[in-house]
Parts: C-alpha cells; structure tokens; sequence
C-alpha cells in the first residue's frame, strides 16, 4: 500500500518526531562526527564500500622545471604590426626582406594563424608546421634560434 503523507508529516508536533528519546538526535554524535570524520576508524566500512580511492596518493605531477612553456605568437599579428614593428627597430630589412626575431618582442612560438601579405625573416626558438608552410609560400624564410 502507499503512504499518502510522509512519515515526518505525521510526526509533526511529537516531542520526538519518532526519534525514540529526545536526546537522541541532538547533536553530531549520532551520526559518528560531522563530514568524513571517521573514515579511518568507525566509518571504515562505509570508505571501503563507497569511497575506496579515499586513501593513498595516485599518479604524479611533473616536475614545473620540465614543462616547457610556450609564449606563443600568430602570424597575423605579425602581418598587421610589421609597420609598428619597422618604427620602433625591432624588426629591420635587410636586402629587401624584412627579418624579425620575435624573442625580442617576448616571445618563443610562432603559430600558422593568419597569412604574410609580404615576405619576410621570422626568427624563432620554435614554429609550428603550419607557420613554417606560410612563411615560405610567402617568400620568407623561418629560422630556428
């Protein structure tokens, strides 16, 4: 048969509400401790059933000095800043190439976004392929630093 109202509902009103003795619910003690206290101990049975990868450490973490972080640059920024860059000498021409090094400007990576509209010198610790492809389909030349 189904309970129409709820136990609680009914219970409503009761010194207990269906406690037993009106201490009996009173604090955190009936419960054996507040959040995961006693995982190690009285609730035990409880971690291994539904928490069992509570305990112990998993996997590693890299050591930082070993990421290699990239501080990445596209080449359609570098097509609408070349102007900039030819003012203000970071990037200056040479034989009728404009050579850039983008070390200079902070950065380690050239990325194959955008297109050159004029042929230039990237210079680089890294290139993406894509980068790389571009730069010479326009005429330049990408040089590893």
């Amino acid at each position: 048969m189904i309970r129409k109202t709820r136990k609680i509902r009914k219970l409503r009103g009761s010194r207990s509400v269906g406690g037993g003795c009106t201490k009996k619910r009173r604090g955190a003690g009936h419960r054996g401790g507040r959040g995961q206290a006693g995982g190690n101990k009285h609730h035990w049975t409880w971690m291994v059933i539904n928490d069992p990868n509570h305990f112990g450490k998993y996997g590693f973490k890299r050591p930082q000095k070993t990421i290699q972080k990239f501080k990445a640059i596209n080449l359609s920024f570098i097509d609408n800043e070349i102007q900039k860059f030819l003012a203000e000498d970071i990037a200056v021409e040479e034989d009728g190439q404009i050579v850039l090094d983008v070390t200079e400007l902070g950065y380690n990576k050239v990325l194959g976004k955008g297109n050159l509209s004029t042929s230039m010198v990237i210079k680089s610790p890294m290139f993406s392929k894509s980068a790389i492809a571009k730069i010479e389909e326009a005429g330049g030349v990408a040089e590893i630093i």
